[in-house]
């Protein structure tokens, strides 16, 4: 080959290689690496699937591959911590009917044995489902079936300040059934509230307990102080931007690891993407299965 060609060729596969290191962008190396999909958390169990805060909606969630559940848990009149989220059992239970005399239905009001005649599934929602006999289980029962399904678990303290020393409730009974434990404080258990003062007091007694203020969306200013006694902020996503989980990733929790970020109720694919890309660390949704497959988790 005359030394003239080879030159004229050598030019144009140079020049042929940098319009395709141009047209294809940075190599993987250099690339910015995706965040990590985040965790799916079924909300009330799996809400949009069975019965919220029963054990039907844990097993749905668990039969969705999700490995993490929020609850919510109040006390019985005669002292039985309990699943439930609103302040009465209208909404969600047939306590009109079976105690039509019993108004305004506060959960406070009904003993466990009164709560348990109750279905939980009694809302039109679950009408001929197979769900609407569902009852109100309690969160011994609730953390044996964690522990039979091997899942991990948001405890919610709900309405701390309608049950007076509800913490310390909660604490003698994830103590006694073995949440307590390392593995269960390191892996599977977080304690949540809106209510920071039922956190601190949770931080006072078990230090060692990962917790989660809820919030609307805290300002950046309320995020550095949670981050002094809480591990996770669980903010509506719906005031979230990229700015803003950059910002709280650069805090640190109380456990000495970045602030996480676990928005709720996100119960359709394009807001999730979204979080999912701005790297938020986990996603709360009553419909897990389908939350998980839009971010690849499913």
């Amino acid at each position: 080959m005359p030394i003239h060609r080879f030159a004229t060729t050598s030019a144009a596969l140079a020049l042929a290689s940098a319009a395709l290191l141009l047209t294809a962008g940075p190599s993987p190396a250099t690339a910015a690496a995706a965040p990590p999909a985040p965790l799916i958390i079924g909300h009330r169990g799996a809400a949009g699937l069975a019965p919220e805060n029963t054990l039907e909606a844990v097993d749905r969630a668990d039969r969705a591959g999700v490995d993490w559940v929020e609850v919510d848990v109040q006390r019985s009149k005669d002292g039985v911590l309990v699943l439930m989220h609103d302040q009465d059992l209208v909404r969600t239970t047939d306590a009109r009917t079976v105690f039509p005399g019993r108004a305004p239905w506060k959960v406070g009001d009904f003993t466990y044995a009164e709560l348990s005649r109750l279905r939980a599934g009694a809302s039109p929602a679950w009408k001929g489902t197979g769900y609407a006999s569902a009852r109100i289980p309690t969160l011994g029962q609730l953390l044996d079936r964690l522990d039979r399904n091997g899942q991990g678990l948001l405890l919610e303290v709900k309405w701390p300040g309608n049950f007076p020393g509800v913490t310390q409730d909660i604490l003698r009974t994830l103590d006694r059934k073995g949440w307590l434990d390392t593995h269960h404080i390191d892996k599977r258990l977080y304690v949540i509230s809106f209510q920071a003062a039922a956190l601190k007091d949770v931080h006072r007694r078990r230090p060692a307990v990962r917790l989660g203020i809820c919030d609307e969306t805290p300002t950046t200013g309320e995020l550095a102080s949670y981050a002094r006694f809480v591990d996770v902020v669980n903010p509506d996503h719906r005031g979230l931007t990229r700015t803003y989980v950059d910002r709280a990733h650069a805090l640190k929790g109380t456990h000495g690891r970045p602030l996480k970020l676990w928005p709720w109720t996100v119960n359709t694919a394009a807001p999730a993407r979204t979080l999912a890309a701005w790297g938020v660390d986990g996603i709360t949704t009553d419909v897990p299965g389908t939350i998980g497959r839009a971010v690849g988790r499913g």
